[in-house]
């Protein structure tokens, strides 16, 4: 049977944004961490810094361990309600047909630079 949890959009988050009311996002999942700025071992301001907003990222960065993260269900409130998130449209670039593209060969500038080498160490010996 699922459970039924909570849902929240964006914009109610965000409205938890202070030191005593401190809502965080976290891959989709909301989380209010009022009570634990004080013990956070980043410090309260890390929390701060990110609270009503989505910070995925930052937690990521981080680079939490599994009992942080166990830790984290414990200040669970709800879900993210996604429905109200406006989808963004996936635009592919008009790719250009160069014969050479630098930038996905690699292999290019040193090869140059040892032709080169090659040419002129050539037109060396050549004169002498």
């Amino acid at each position: 049977m699922p459970t039924l949890t909570k849902l929240y959009t964006m914009q109610e988050a965000s409205e938890h944004n202070s030191a005593g009311d401190c809502w965080v996002v976290i891959d989709g999942k909301v989380y209010d961490v009022s009570s634990y700025l004080e013990e956070h071992p980043g410090g309260d301001d890390v929390l701060l810094q990110v609270t009503g907003k989505d910070a995925t990222d930052e937690f990521e960065d981080a680079g939490h361990s599994k009992t942080a993260r166990e830790l984290m269900e414990s200040f669970f409130v709800g879900e993210l309600d996604t429905s109200d998130i406006p989808q963004l449209e996936i635009v592919s670039e008009k790719q250009e047909n160069y014969i050479f593209d630098l930038t996905k060969q690699y292999w290019a500038v040193p090869l140059a630079a040892i032709g080169l080498s090659v040419v002129v160490t050539f037109l060396y010996l050549r004169k002498k």
